[in-house]
């Protein structure tokens, strides 16, 4: 008779594999040095404002969590955006989590990009649709899995991606969509505050928001804060108060949350200077790796990533960074497939030229 593992066993078997593995995730203060890791694009978050609200909420906004400050807010969000509608979620993850998981049932298809945030796919996981990944960022690969799909069609993209800085085809993705009568659901994360005017995101810079079935728009990148919007009709918003367990089974985000909100949204408007500055420095950086013959995965936006498949070498060339001055991490699996960990690097508007080319010199003397 075999004697099974309790649960406690389990646990502490997983956790040494991973010691095996050099793969343990700890928690661990925020190193001192020049930030390169964060993802306060723009340096929203190092803004200092006082706001003489209440602490809490009280819960959720089906309840007594909502307020004239969530819905003025929300219409402010979405005339930004140029969307008919909008609506707050406490985070990205959980935006992406309910409208995923709500939206379809078994009869329906998702089709999604191989490099989807984690929360997209646990929206998948949760919504019992049949799903396919395409190739990322592979339009023909994306035209197979479409004609394999049945029912209503959803197709998962991201304007930014996280990982490499790729930016999407939303051109031609948008023309696919039609061809197969598919609706885009666009995570704009990486992209709010840095592409388009004004950090609009690219469905705007592009003229489709009217072709996106709904756009996903988080407030904890560019915009220093926390929480996030989904924008789409009104119809799709009522649709998501009514059946979207992460907004609903959720405390709302209190008003001193929404205030930060609305005033990043503030600063948005007014952020063409860091916005050129950020877009100056990614240039810089381009230019500079590829004068020092440093090879990172070919990027537009702050994300910049040089693949080091050697764990040990990965977490040591790290750690010399660390001990130079320069804020970043290593980044393992499962957050990028085996065999692609990296470093991954955020510019900022605020970085200077000497930081950017100290950093690229210091990378080229370890690797």
């Amino acid at each position: 008779m075999s004697i099974s593992l309790t649960l406690e066993e389990k646990i502490k078997l997983k956790l040494e594999e991973k010691v095996r593995q050099n793969s343990l995730r700890t928690l661990n203060l925020k190193i001192k040095g020049i930030d390169f890791s964060s993802n306060d694009y723009l340096g929203f978050a190092k803004k200092k404002i006082f706001l003489n609200e209440q602490i809490g909420s009280t819960g959720s906004r089906l309840i007594s969590g909502n307020s004239s400050y969530h819905l003025k807010l929300e219409k402010k969000i979405a005339k930004f955006h140029n969307s008919e509608s909008c609506l707050i979620f406490n985070s990205g993850y959980l935006a992406n989590l309910g409208i995923i998981s709500s939206i379809l049932n078994r009869n329906d298809t998702i089709i999604y990009d191989q490099f989807i945030h984690a929360s997209s796919r646990d929206g998948i996981r949760l919504s019992n649709s049949k799903s396919f990944s395409f190739k990322h960022n592979d339009i023909d690969s994306l035209n197979n899995k479409l004609k394999q799909a049945k029912g209503n069609i959803i197709i998962l993209i991201e304007s930014v991606y996280s990982m490499n800085g790729s930016i999407c085809d939303l051109e031609k993705i948008v023309e696919l969509s039609k061809k197969f009568n598919a609706n885009i659901i666009l995570d704009e994360a990486h992209a709010t505050g840095v592409i388009g005017e004004k950090g609009k995101g690219l469905a705007v810079k592009l003229n489709l928001e009217s072709e996106i079935f709904a756009r996903i728009h988080t407030f904890g990148k560019s915009l220093g804060c926390c929480g996030a919007a989904i924008l789409g009709t009104k119809s799709l918003i009522s649709y998501l108060i009514n059946f979207a367990y992460p907004f609903i089974y959720t405390t709302s985000l209190p008003k001193v949350s929404i205030k930060m909100i609305d005033n990043a949204y503030k600063l948005l408007k007014n952020s063409k200077n860091e916005i050129s500055k950020l877009k100056s420095n990614i240039e810089l950086f381009k230019k500079t790796a590829k004068n020092y013959n440093v090879n990172f995965i070919p990027s537009n936006t702050p994300i910049q990533s040089i693949i080091i498949p050697n764990i040990d070498l990965l977490k040591l060339i790290s750690k010399k960074m660390n001990k130079l001055g320069f804020r970043l991490y290593p980044i393992l699996h499962p957050t990028v497939e085996r065999g692609k960990e990296r470093i991954r690097i955020c510019l900022h508007s605020y970085n200077t030229h000497e930081e950017i080319e100290s950093l690229i010199v210091g990378l080229k003397k370890l690797l």
